[in-house]
């Protein structure tokens, strides 16, 4: 049975007094209000509630684990935040990649205006409702290049595949991916050492995570509600087998995509010093979805 949300507004410094009748410790409450006010009460709820004290039974109280801290909430938020700026930089790296990857195959293939023909696409491919799509968004586009094309050569918003795909989403990318034929998917996919239905699936996959990085959401301990099928490569099973719907699966795909970006190991360095410190505690690093030797991963060492 549902009930009317009655829960008042509370100022700053109430909000503080009420974490600390709960028993989270602030060691320094001019620090503490002002993460409030910058960051949020409701926001930051997501990151204490892993430091929230269980009943006999197992549920989740309102009191915290005895001696967490203001700091330590934010020390959590804090390497969510860079954990996405790890994993955004990562998939603008492989978006790049693929839109020249596209372009490329596209262009040499079918021409600079064969992406226009929905006879170079699977016959199954929504091949209008994605071309009126994208040609809305070079109309609504302010780039230089546009402008230049617009004012020089007939047919706009008709644009060449290569200048296209510079306005084109991951998730338009990843859309049009799908929608080649199997041979042409067959060749960029062998760019990547993917067969052609792993790559789709990944990016499919990836555009979601970006959106859940570029909305700001929680990342770290997030269950996955898209989520990467299985690998049936060897290098994803036993010894080593990653939960695919935790932030480690999404992070093993972007490692081996990067292997062909030649920027696959500074990125994975990045990640163990951001992680490392975290992984020792069980219990974030189960949240992760990291088994305990995962830096052994053949993925990803």
């Amino acid at each position: 049975m549902t009930e009317t949300y009655q829960k008042p507004a509370l100022t700053f410094n109430d909000q503080l007094e009420h974490l600390k009748k709960r028993g989270l410790i602030i060691n320094d409450h001019s620090h503490a209000l002002l993460q409030l006010s910058t960051i949020s009460y409701y926001r930051l709820s997501a990151y204490w509630y892993p430091f929230r004290l269980k009943d006999g039974n197992g549920d989740v109280t309102s009191k915290f684990v005895e001696g967490t801290s203001f700091d330590d909430v934010i020390g959590l938020y804090e390497f969510d935040r860079h954990l996405r700026l790890l994993v955004i930089d990562a998939i603008e790296r492989v978006e790049v990649y693929l839109r020249t990857l596209i372009t490329y195959h596209l262009g040499h293939s079918y021409g600079a205006f064969g992406h226009t023909d929905p006879n170079n696409f699977h016959p199954q491919f929504r091949h209008t409702e994605w071309l009126s799509k994208l040609e809305d968004e070079v109309k609504r586009s302010n780039d230089a290049f546009i402008s230049h094309y617009k004012n020089k050569y007939s047919g706009f918003p008709t644009l060449p595949i290569w200048m296209l795909t510079e306005v084109m989403s991951l998730g338009s990318l990843s859309f049009c991916y799908q929608g080649l034929k199997h041979n042409d998917k067959k060749v960029i996919s062998g760019k990547l050492n993917l067969h052609h239905k792993r790559l789709a699936d990944w990016l499919h996959k990836l555009t979601y995570i970006r959106n859940v990085c570029a909305h700001h959401s929680r990342l770290w301990n997030r269950e996955l509600a898209i989520r990467p099928e299985n690998s049936s490569l060897p290098e994803w099973k036993p010894p080593i087998t990653p939960r695919n719907d935790r932030v480690f699966y999404i992070l093993l795909m972007l490692r081996y995509l990067l292997r062909t970006t030649n920027n696959g190991d500074s990125w994975c360095k990045q990640c163990n010093a951001l992680i490392e410190p975290i992984a020792v505690h069980d219990k974030w690093r189960l949240a992760m979805g990291m088994p305990e030797n995962w830096k052994e991963h053949p993925i990803w060492k």
